[in-house]
């Protein structure tokens, strides 16, 4: 597809990354020189100007975008930016709007903008939360065909009893669920044939219908319980959804602020939140305030370092679920070898959904995905396909099929049954399949199939 990104901020750039690996042409708009110095090693185009200018607009080639994404600093800027571009002609808009106020009017408004997503990457971000702190045993949690089945990743402790056991071994014990990709080390994913054998220290994610996820996690040794006391330390947008959302379940909430003026917001629009006025980075606070006894500490400030170093500190007087949000992605690698629990990326997490939108948007062109995820820090994806009566994949036993290498079917969701696939298993039409893989770019169920090793 035609996609012009106009804003090349964090979550621009990061856009046009990701939509450029999956083939996209993609065009950056942006007035600021110096920031589009940034993705000159993209394959993408990149244009000087302003994006609220309807000759920039033009030049960008907006009027012949199949979508159009808006990232400018503040939301009027990027429904201004929307509207425009919708009257010279793009099919599609989405815009990143921060602002909950805005949000009832835009749903009267949207049509005549062809505003088909409004991208959020902070409530994005406290939706994933917020969702890991239901089951605060895993460290990332994904869904699919509805909330029928998710797919967790948790990591393996030195007594678990999967330690040294094989996929068949571990099939014949617990049933249900699937193990579908294992991270080993910083660099290291495998998606695992039966013969795989699992470590310490294995990163693994499975799929499984919820409440088999729930009993296989409790029957290897890990705490499924919910939280009930969770402690946030900073503010901001992210802070203010989280405990929106958590608030709703029933959870005491209590968020350390540095700035009077915010803390003051959140009182008035969090009542039955608990909002303290203070440095989080007070070991002396953190301690008066009970960290030792949260269920779950968020880190969730706008600077990496000091989340990083809090998270650890939590680590060390709390048995805590520990949340640390991270901005910068260049450490990663750094970041995955320190003990800071469950790690979010926020503005991956709305590039994420923007991919996930952007192939649903292609269904039109061809595509069947309905569901996607970047999973083991983007280093594979899980992809959620529809079969239809074209599909070359149905009718045949799945042992016979010649599956592209590094890909894995997870699940089959047929008429609301969830199955774990067997070799003798068939894909029908209509079914819902899972599949995980560390190839990226697949837009059609038949994509799984490896052609070179097909007979002609």
């Amino acid at each position: 597809m035609k996609i012009v990104i106009i804003g090349s901020g964090k979550v621009g750039i990061t856009l046009a990354e990701q939509l450029t690996k999956e083939k996209h042409q993609v065009t950056v708009l942006d007035r600021d020189e110096e920031a589009m110095e940034r993705p000159d090693t993209l394959d993408l185009m990149c244009c000087i100007g302003d994006g609220l200018s309807i000759d920039s607009q033009k030049s960008a080639k907006i009027p012949e975008a199949d979508l159009v994404i808006a990232t400018m600093a503040t939301d009027e800027q990027n429904l201004t930016a929307c509207l425009l571009a919708t009257k010279l002609g793009a099919k599609n808009t989405v815009a990143r709007v921060r602002n909950p106020d805005y949000v009832p009017s835009l749903r009267l408004v949207k049509d005549d903008i062809n505003l088909r997503m409004l991208l959020n990457p902070e409530q994005a971000c406290a939706s994933e939360i917020a969702r890991l702190l239901r089951t605060p045993a895993s460290t990332k949690i994904e869904t699919f065909s509805k909330g029928r089945v998710e797919l967790h990743e948790t990591r393996l402790a030195p007594n678990c009893p999967l330690n040294g056991m094989t996929l068949i071994e571990l099939g014949k014990h617990y049933s249900g669920i699937l193990i579908c990709a294992v991270e080993r080390g910083a660099n290291d994913v495998y998606i695992p044939s039966g013969s795989f054998r699992l470590e310490a220290g294995d990163r693994i994610s499975f799929v499984a219908e919820p409440a088999a996820a729930t009993r296989f996690l409790h029957r290897i040794g890990i705490p499924v319980n919910p939280v009930k006391r969770v402690l946030l330390i900073g503010g901001g947008m992210i802070a203010y959804y989280l405990a929106e959302q958590l608030l709703a379940l029933g959870v005491q909430v209590k968020i350390i602020e540095s700035n009077l003026s915010v803390c003051e917001h959140l009182s008035e629009r969090l009542p039955k939140a608990t909002v303290i006025h203070g440095d989080g980075t007070s070991e002396q606070l953190l301690l008066q305030e009970g960290i030792s006894y949260m269920d779950a500490v968020a880190t969730l400030t706008g600077v990496d370092e000091e989340n990083i170093l809090m998270s650890i500190y939590a680590q060390t007087v709390s048995k805590a679920k520990i949340i640390t949000k991270v901005n910068r992605f260049g450490f990663s690698e750094v970041i995955s070898h320190m003990n800071l629990g469950s790690v979010f990326y926020p503005r991956y997490i709305a590039s994420d959904i923007t991919v996930r939108f952007a192939r649903a948007l292609q269904n039109s062109m061809g595509s069947n995905v309905e569901t996607l995820y970047k999973i083991i820090g983007g280093k594979a994806e899980a992809l959620e396909f529809r079969a239809t009566d074209s599909s070359a994949v149905c009718g045949k036993p799945l042992m016979e099929l010649k599956l592209l290498p590094n890909l894995l079917i997870g699940a089959i969701n047929r008429d609301g049954h969830i199955l774990t696939p067997g070799g003798r298993d068939t894909i029908e039409p209509g079914d819902m399949v899972i599949v995980v893989t560390t190839v990226t770019g697949l837009n059609d169920l038949d994509d799984i199939l490896d052609k070179r090793r097909m007979k002609p």
